[in-house]
């Protein structure tokens, strides 16, 4: 199946150039300092009590770039480099994260849609490489096994599309804070914003690669083989 080993490589490429990228604007953004040298932490801290969010807590988690929300236990989890940082790049993503925290709040209809799809999701990842896998070795004598891969497949790929409004949701609601509150300036907002572009880019590439693979398992389901 020469095919799918195309379209893997070509967004594992892609997708490992934006990863690349962003990084190398974080490092760059994390040189430029804010207004009123805040920490990610506090910058964090100060969003959520100004959009009224008082039950979710900002912690430190390890790694880098793992920043995230957590809408369980209502954290927002930020990196150490982002939770201790005064600088653009730690609190363009601080306010992202605290955007998802406001979302949640605000009960955000794709953030809703988004959460219910996560156990379906997480079912669908454990199992349906292998049931595609059988689908295309049995495809002859029994097709329908490859139809329900497809379909639980086609659900990733929706939970991928989901999440790109969910994302830039986030970052727009990060950027009219940042700016609303003094945190950037003229000078220093369009460098949030393009962290924050950058950041978005790698959902964009991992919806589209999830598509380019829904299609291609569809195309040998109805017999267009290579």
């Amino acid at each position: 199946m020469p095919t799918i080993w195309i379209i893997f490589g070509v967004f594992m490429l892609i997708s490992w150039l934006i990863g690349m990228r962003l990084k190398s604007k974080f490092k760059a953004y994390s040189l430029i300092s804010i207004n009123n040298n805040l920490s990610g932490r506090e910058v964090a801290e100060r969003m959520l009590r100004e959009n009224g969010v008082l039950d979710v807590r900002v912690i430190s988690v390890p790694g880098s770039l793992t920043d995230h929300y957590n809408p369980v236990e209502k954290t927002v989890n930020l990196s150490p480099e982002v939770f201790n940082g005064r600088n653009v790049a730690a609190a363009a993503v601080a306010a992202h994260e605290c955007g998802h925290a406001i979302q949640h709040a605000d009960s955000y209809a794709f953030l809703k849609l988004r959460t219910a799809l996560v156990p379906i999701v997480s079912f669908s990842s454990k199992w349906v490489q292998w049931i595609l896998l059988g689908g295309i070795l049995a495809l002859q004598s029994f097709p329908y096994l490859l139809l329900g891969g497809i379909i639980l497949f086609a659900l990733t790929t929706l939970f991928s599309f989901i999440t790109l409004p969910v994302e830039i949701n986030a970052s727009s609601r990060a950027l009219v804070w940042l700016t609303n509150s003094g945190i950037t300036n003229s000078s220093t907002y369009p460098k949030a914003k393009d962290a924050l572009k950058w950041a978005a880019y790698t959902y964009v590439v991992a919806a589209l690669a999830s598509l380019a693979t829904l299609l291609y398992y569809i195309s040998i389901f109805s017999g267009r083989r290579d």
